[in-house]
Protein backbone atom coordinates (compact mmCIF):
# COMPACT_ATOMS: atom_id res chain seq x y z
CA UNK A 1 0.00 0.00 0.00
CA UNK A 2 1.22 3.51 -0.45
CA UNK A 3 2.16 5.92 2.04
CA UNK A 4 0.07 8.25 0.13
CA UNK A 5 -3.78 9.19 1.60
CA UNK A 6 -5.59 5.95 1.27
CA UNK A 7 -8.76 7.61 -0.22
CA UNK A 8 -6.89 9.46 -3.05
CA UNK A 9 -4.18 6.51 -4.15
CA UNK A 10 -7.56 3.46 -3.85
CA UNK A 11 -9.45 6.57 -5.77
CA UNK A 12 -6.18 6.62 -8.24
CA UNK A 13 -5.84 2.48 -8.46
CA UNK A 14 -9.78 2.19 -9.57
CA UNK A 15 -9.41 4.52 -11.70
CA UNK A 16 -6.16 3.50 -13.67
CA UNK A 17 -7.72 0.27 -13.70
CA UNK A 18 -11.35 1.63 -15.26
CA UNK A 19 -9.01 3.44 -17.92
CA UNK A 20 -5.96 0.81 -18.72
CA UNK A 21 -8.20 -2.28 -17.73
CA UNK A 22 -7.14 -5.05 -14.95
CA UNK A 23 -4.58 -6.99 -16.96
CA UNK A 24 -2.61 -4.07 -17.89
CA UNK A 25 -2.60 -3.33 -13.90
CA UNK A 26 -1.89 -6.37 -12.23
CA UNK A 27 1.50 -6.98 -15.36
CA UNK A 28 2.52 -3.60 -13.95
CA UNK A 29 1.60 -3.90 -10.25
CA UNK A 30 3.84 -7.57 -10.63
CA UNK A 31 6.59 -5.73 -12.53
CA UNK A 32 7.33 -3.16 -9.50
CA UNK A 33 10.64 -3.21 -7.50
CA UNK A 34 11.71 -1.41 -4.50
CA UNK A 35 13.44 0.86 -6.87
CA UNK A 36 10.31 2.49 -8.87
CA UNK A 37 7.36 1.55 -5.96
CA UNK A 38 7.50 5.18 -5.10
CA UNK A 39 7.41 6.13 -8.65
CA UNK A 40 4.42 3.85 -9.00
CA UNK A 41 2.81 5.17 -5.87
CA UNK A 42 3.25 8.98 -7.29
CA UNK A 43 2.10 8.59 -10.45
CA UNK A 44 -1.05 6.84 -9.07
CA UNK A 45 -1.96 8.94 -6.31
CA UNK A 46 -1.04 11.99 -8.52
CA UNK A 47 -2.28 10.88 -12.51
CA UNK A 48 -4.97 8.85 -11.69
CA UNK A 49 -6.00 9.82 -7.89
CA UNK A 50 -6.29 13.17 -9.12
CA UNK A 51 -5.99 14.31 -12.79
CA UNK A 52 -7.57 11.46 -14.20
CA UNK A 53 -10.25 11.04 -11.46
CA UNK A 54 -11.70 14.88 -11.94
CA UNK A 55 -14.83 15.39 -13.26
CA UNK A 56 -13.93 18.56 -14.90
CA UNK A 57 -13.64 16.74 -18.68
CA UNK A 58 -14.81 13.62 -20.06
CA UNK A 59 -12.75 10.88 -19.68
CA UNK A 60 -12.95 10.97 -23.36
CA UNK A 61 -11.84 14.48 -23.58
CA UNK A 62 -9.51 13.45 -21.48
CA UNK A 63 -7.88 10.68 -23.62
CA UNK A 64 -7.37 12.49 -26.26
CA UNK A 65 -5.13 15.19 -24.39
CA UNK A 66 -3.42 12.72 -23.08
CA UNK A 67 -2.47 11.05 -26.69
CA UNK A 68 -2.41 14.86 -28.27
CA UNK A 69 0.01 15.60 -25.37
CA UNK A 70 2.55 12.36 -25.49
CA UNK A 71 2.75 12.70 -29.39
CA UNK A 72 3.33 16.60 -28.99
CA UNK A 73 6.32 15.59 -26.98
CA UNK A 74 7.34 12.77 -28.06
CA UNK A 75 6.78 10.33 -25.95
CA UNK A 76 5.64 7.57 -27.98
CA UNK A 77 5.97 4.84 -25.86
CA UNK A 78 2.82 5.39 -23.70
CA UNK A 79 1.07 6.12 -27.04
CA UNK A 80 0.09 2.39 -27.68
CA UNK A 81 -1.49 1.88 -23.64
CA UNK A 82 -3.25 5.14 -24.20
CA UNK A 83 -4.71 3.81 -27.68
CA UNK A 84 -5.52 0.91 -26.03
CA UNK A 85 -7.78 2.73 -23.11
CA UNK A 86 -9.53 4.44 -25.67
CA UNK A 87 -11.87 1.09 -25.74
CA UNK A 88 -12.47 2.48 -22.27
CA UNK A 89 -12.75 5.65 -22.61
CA UNK A 90 -14.64 6.29 -25.41
CA UNK A 91 -12.74 7.93 -27.81
CA UNK A 92 -12.72 6.97 -31.42
CA UNK A 93 -10.46 6.29 -33.73
CA UNK A 94 -11.62 9.27 -35.58
CA UNK A 95 -11.03 11.32 -32.54
CA UNK A 96 -7.54 10.10 -32.07
CA UNK A 97 -7.23 11.56 -35.73
CA UNK A 98 -8.17 14.86 -34.83
CA UNK A 99 -5.86 14.94 -31.69
CA UNK A 100 -2.92 14.22 -33.80
CA UNK A 101 -4.13 16.39 -36.52
CA UNK A 102 -3.90 19.00 -34.09
CA UNK A 103 -0.45 18.23 -32.83
CA UNK A 104 0.57 18.15 -36.93
CA UNK A 105 -0.29 21.92 -37.01
CA UNK A 106 1.09 23.02 -33.59
CA UNK A 107 4.01 20.86 -32.71
CA UNK A 108 5.16 19.10 -36.31
CA UNK A 109 4.13 16.92 -38.67
CA UNK A 110 6.75 14.16 -37.81
CA UNK A 111 5.68 13.87 -34.13
CA UNK A 112 1.92 13.22 -35.53
CA UNK A 113 2.95 10.93 -38.47
CA UNK A 114 4.61 9.05 -36.06
CA UNK A 115 2.07 8.72 -33.37
CA UNK A 116 -0.53 8.01 -36.05
CA UNK A 117 1.71 5.11 -37.32
CA UNK A 118 1.67 3.28 -33.40
CA UNK A 119 -1.90 4.05 -33.31
CA UNK A 120 -2.68 2.08 -36.98
CA UNK A 121 -0.63 -0.65 -35.62
CA UNK A 122 -2.07 -0.57 -32.27
CA UNK A 123 -5.52 -0.35 -33.54
CA UNK A 124 -4.64 -3.49 -35.84
CA UNK A 125 -3.76 -5.48 -32.52
CA UNK A 126 -6.69 -4.84 -31.02
CA UNK A 127 -8.48 -5.82 -34.00
CA UNK A 128 -6.94 -9.28 -33.65
CA UNK A 129 -6.97 -9.88 -29.97
CA UNK A 130 -10.97 -9.48 -30.54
Amino acid sequence: MSAEPPDRYDRGMSVRRQVLGDAHVDRAEAAKTDLDIPFQDLITHAAWGTVWASDGITRRERSMLTLALLAAMGNFEEIPMHIRATARTGASKRDVLEAFQHVAIYCGVPKANHALKLARQTYAEMEEEQ
